[in-house]
């Protein structure tokens, strides 16, 4: 699968009303950034994992719920949460 801004910010969504138990109405786009990651694993590598170390090309998608900020990570190829209740989450890749 190939991820747009958009389509990265709509599984994002998604991803974190379920996380919440919330309906995805009550998620907010706070803002979406192109953003150059350091490495692969944009910068929010899992426990274990490796990653190639070469600048990434994305979007930084910034959500808020409940009264909290919440970030998402992405590029063409992957979607990844950065520290939700301290752990870096592969949504889809």
């Amino acid at each position: 699968m190939s991820f747009t801004r958009e389509s990265a910010a709509e599984l994002a969504i998604t991803d974190l009303a379920k996380r919440l138990n919330i309906d995805v109405g009550s998620v907010d786009v706070v803002d979406i950034d192109d953003k150059d990651f350091p490495d692969m694993s944009l910068g929010a590598a899992i426990d274990g994992e490796m990653s190639a170390q070469m600048i990434s090309s994305g979007w930084l998608i910034k959500l808020s719920a409940d009264s909290e900020n919440y970030e998402y990570r992405a590029d063409k190829y992957q979607l990844r949460l950065h520290n939700f209740k301290g752990k870096n989450y592969v949504i889809q890749s």
